[in-house]
């Protein structure tokens, strides 16, 4: 191919293969994986977390924890910003002996009546990054698992909370995201942009375990100007999805 991003190879066993490197660990087969730090800080103080492991990358540390959750054992992580970082501890994670996976985050809306905190489960992505091409044969979208979908939704249903079904845009490069290629993603359908969900999906797929995401509204990038809308100091939100994911995720 002319393109290396599209040279798809189906070999299953990489140089660097993570069942290789990675020793199983006594590790909860259910994961919860969750992008807000200040919550994670929070769940690992007052809940006496255990560190089951800690990942080292070239940025530091990234430790899997442990809590007890409705009498059963759940672990949980922060998978770090970005498709690649991501999607790696995705896959150390899975070596490590984690099989069902639900991760909970943020997203810039692309619909404008998408309010700060309201929810979207996430049904596919557009591959707008460049981890799935490495998991998948080159394509536009990377459907979500069902039963990870199922979960959140059921979750979901059981506590009465309003959500949106729908599709995001992953990017790796949050500041080219253009007016032009903004209104083609919202023609396509897709409710939210972010930089992971692809990647994941895509590494979920390839290791043929459980994954679903639940995004929330937080920035607004649906008009020709951005609007923070202050997303980010959401902290009972961000700490409810965590175990709303929690609660989903044991389901599975």
């Amino acid at each position: 191919m002319e393109y290396p991003i599209l040279e798809h190879d189906p070999t299953r066993t990489a140089i660097i293969e993570p069942s290789k490197i990675i020793h199983p660990h006594d590790m909860p087969e259910h994961c919860v994986i969750c992008f807000f730090r200040e919550a994670l800080d929070k769940i690992v103080s007052e809940h006496h977390a255990r560190v089951l492991v800690e990942q080292k990358w070239e940025d530091g540390t990234h430790p899997f924890y442990e809590i007890e959750f409705q009498g059963e054992r759940l672990a949980f992580f922060h998978p770090g910003i970005g498709a690649p970082l991501s999607a790696g501890l995705l896959e150390d994670g899975i070596a490590l002996g984690c099989k069902k996976f639900l991760a909970c985050g943020g997203a810039g809306v692309l619909v404008k009546d998408i309010a700060v905190g309201n929810l979207i489960v996430v049904s596919g992505a557009i591959r707008d990054e460049g981890v799935s091409y490495h998991y998948l044969p080159p394509g536009k979208e990377v459907v979500a698992n069902q039963a990870g979908m199922n979960a959140l939704k059921d979750a979901l249903e059981k506590r009465a909370i309003p959500f949106r079904v729908g599709k995001t845009w992953t990017t790796d490069a949050p500041y080219r995201e253009t007016p032009d290629r903004m209104s083609r993603r919202k023609d396509e359908g897709c409710l939210t942009v972010e930089m992971e969900s692809a990647g994941m999906m895509a590494v979920a797929q390839f290791r043929d375990v459980v994954f679903g995401q639940v995004l929330y509204g937080g920035d607004d990038l649906s008009g020709t100007n951005w609007d923070n809308r202050g997303w980010q100091s959401r902290k009972e939100i961000r700490e409810n999805l965590f175990w709303l994911c929690a609660e989903a995720c044991l389901t599975l």
